[in-house]
């Protein structure tokens, strides 16, 4: 295996469904980055035991020109091996574990890489709103319980983290995009590109990830969206299909969160969400 010059890996802590699909398809909308997705599903590859949505390409299913040809085996560095595959030196990878976090910076860094850690936080009103939307059927109060403990986990991710890092929040990439993209690329030793902000046009191979921002995606770049490996629900499916496409800061949670949900996330967890809270 060659190492890329100018191996980096860009990794993100935080709770699900707060923009990290967003944020890797901006950032690997540069020309030196390659946003992989959720690099933990790279274990799936190729495996007919797992649901073919966690072992292929969410935008070009099983066909995928990159992720069709690869093969890891677990053990070797694997941004290294992506960045070698896929061409570019910079990987952006939203898995949200933090063994992974760690085990993936501790391999760039070993091959003379940087890795850069983003800690990704959202109003936790929008986060757990999203989670019910998606998961009716599971307990509020045990959805609710989760976002507080995974974001505590976050935080003490990234203060022990020793390298360069930086608190995005979701609202801020959503309203003043180019401010974020640019301080991130200047951590990641990137020049911020202004075709990042445009990320529909780019060419994205996801594993994982939120399939309403990768069906902006699709709708963007193919004739019939529908023919994309991504698909949506019916919880979700008139509000993608009218999107207008672009950066849109979304506070669906405002309408949608019930007055027993809230309540009950301000008796758990208005104090974990202090420093998250959006009120514009």
């Amino acid at each position: 295996m060659s190492i890329p010059a100018g191996l980096a890996s860009i990794l993100m802590c935080g709770a699900g469904h707060s923009g990290s699909t967003l944020l890797g398809m901006i950032l690997g909308s540069h020309s030196r980055a390659f946003y992989m997705g959720e690099g933990g599903k790279a274990r799936y590859l190729g495996d007919a035991s797992k649901p073919m949505r966690k072992r292929v390409c969410k935008i070009c299913g099983e066909d995928c020109p990159v992720w069709s040809g690869f093969v890891w085996d677990g053990e070797s560095p694997l941004h290294a091996r992506v960045a070698e595959h896929a061409g570019r030196p910079v990987i952006v990878d939203s898995t949200k574990d933090e063994a992974w976090i760690e085990t993936r910076a501790a391999e760039t860094l070993q091959l003379g890489g940087r890795a850069v850690l983003i800690l990704l936080g959202r109003d936790g009103r929008a986060v757990v709103n999203s989670r019910i939307r998606k998961y009716p059927d599971r307990d509020p109060e045990a959805q609710i319980r989760d976002w507080v403990d995974k974001m505590a986990r976050s935080e003490a991710l990234f203060d022990r983290f020793d390298g360069p890092k930086i608190r995005v929040r979701y609202e801020e990439l959503a309203t003043s995009t180019q401010d974020v993209a640019r301080a991130i690329c200047a951590l990641a030793g990137l020049d911020f590109e202004p075709q990042m902000l445009r990320y529909s046009r780019g060419d994205h191979h996801v594993l994982g990830g939120n399939s309403g921002t990768q069906f902006i995606v699709a709708r963007e770049q193919l004739d019939d969206p529908d023919a994309a490996f991504v698909s949506l629900n019916g919880r979700t499916r008139g509000y993608y299909e009218n999107h207008p496409g672009g950066i849109e800061l979304d506070l669906r949670w405002r309408e949608e969160l019930s007055a027993p949900h809230l309540a009950l996330f301000e008796k758990l967890a208005s104090r974990a969400n202090e420093s998250f809270k959006w009120e514009e």
